[in-house]
């Protein structure tokens, strides 16, 4: 972003925060491998908004997944063996999880029991699956993340036709894939690689894997990178950076236009979603304080496309 004046900086609000009641005591097994010596009370993240204007959020080390009211207000939905990350609403009402132990999964609000939809490609497992969202026709994108980065570009971004059962593979080079979404215009997918600090443009083909995959932005280095993802209806991009502890948004050309700050002291802002009155308000985990925090978009975010 060197190449750019530095955007306007200015700061998220407070929503919500996890009450204190829903803490657990800093241990298990998803903290021992990624957080080894901390006590992690929860890390949230994978924000959804359900038809009726209220929000989902996991709790990847155990295994939770909550719905917050419009007036901030917390219920545990689902408690299960797994570490979920990303949510996404299917049309049918369903939420589908993406899951790093498990895979893809899914739930019905109504019915939180949780049951599996694609846990392996060909009997091999996935390296450990991170976000995930819905196009207008139903077929669902998904980002297999697992532990590589720079030092093992193996990441993969897969695409699924739920009515043929048919997973392709869009992308198997990927340092650390992890948020994405499709384009104002719908023909490239960006791809948020988190441990290569940069967002990636791949260009969406009917069938098979991209071709001429690009980069769309670098981003600003640091301890981490890019993490989820929005888009509004002008075609801005949202970027959630966990290191920096901020949102950036860029125009649609990837051009940096603004730098939203944490209003706490924690600095992983992981994801992002749009809601509120006429869905002009984002929505953003900050994973280390259980908190949500919220800022005017710069215009109405683009509603998940599998609502239609």
């Amino acid at each position: 972003m060197s190449l750019f004046p530095a955007p306007e900086p200015r700061k998220c609000s407070f929503f919500s925060s996890m009450p204190k009641y829903f803490y657990r005591n800093g241990d298990s097994d998803w903290v021992r491998a990624n957080k080894p010596g901390q006590q992690i009370a929860s890390f949230i993240e994978g924000p959804a908004f359900d038809r009726n204007g209220e929000l989902y959020v996991t709790d990847i080390p155990y295994g939770r997944i909550f719905r917050i009211d419009q007036d901030g207000v917390w219920t545990l939905l689902t408690e299960y063996n797994g570490w979920p990350n990303g949510l996404a609403f299917h049309r049918d009402g369903r939420l589908f999880i993406a899951d790093y132990r498990q895979g893809i999964l899914a739930l019905s609000p109504s019915f939180p029991t949780v049951l599996p939809i694609l846990t392996h490609i060909r009997s091999e497992s996935f390296k450990g699956v991170n976000d995930l969202f819905f196009d207008e026709s139903g077929l669902l994108y998904f980002t297999d993340q697992g532990q590589t980065g720079m030092q093992d570009p193996t990441g993969r971004v897969y695409r699924f036709i739920p009515e043929e059962n048919i997973t392709e593979c869009l992308l198997s080079n990927g340092p650390s894939p992890n948020g994405l979404l499709l384009d104002h215009d719908g023909k490239a997918l960006l791809v948020a690689m988190t441990r290569g600090n940069a967002i990636w443009r791949l260009p969406v083909a009917e069938h098979g894997p991209s071709s001429k995959v690009g980069i769309f932005t670098a981003m600003a280095g640091g301890i981490s990178g890019a993490d989820g993802m929005g888009l509004d209806t002008d075609g801005n991009v949202y970027v959630c950076d966990a290191g920096h502890g901020c949102v950036w948004i860029f125009s649609r050309y990837g051009v940096p236009l603004f730098r939203y700050d944490s209003c706490t002291d924690g600095r992983t802002l992981t994801n992002i979603a749009f809601g509120g009155q006429d869905n002009a308000t984002a929505y953003v985990t900050d994973s280390s304080t259980g908190t949500i925090q919220q800022f005017p978009a710069l215009a109405p975010g683009r509603r998940l496309f599998s609502h239609t």
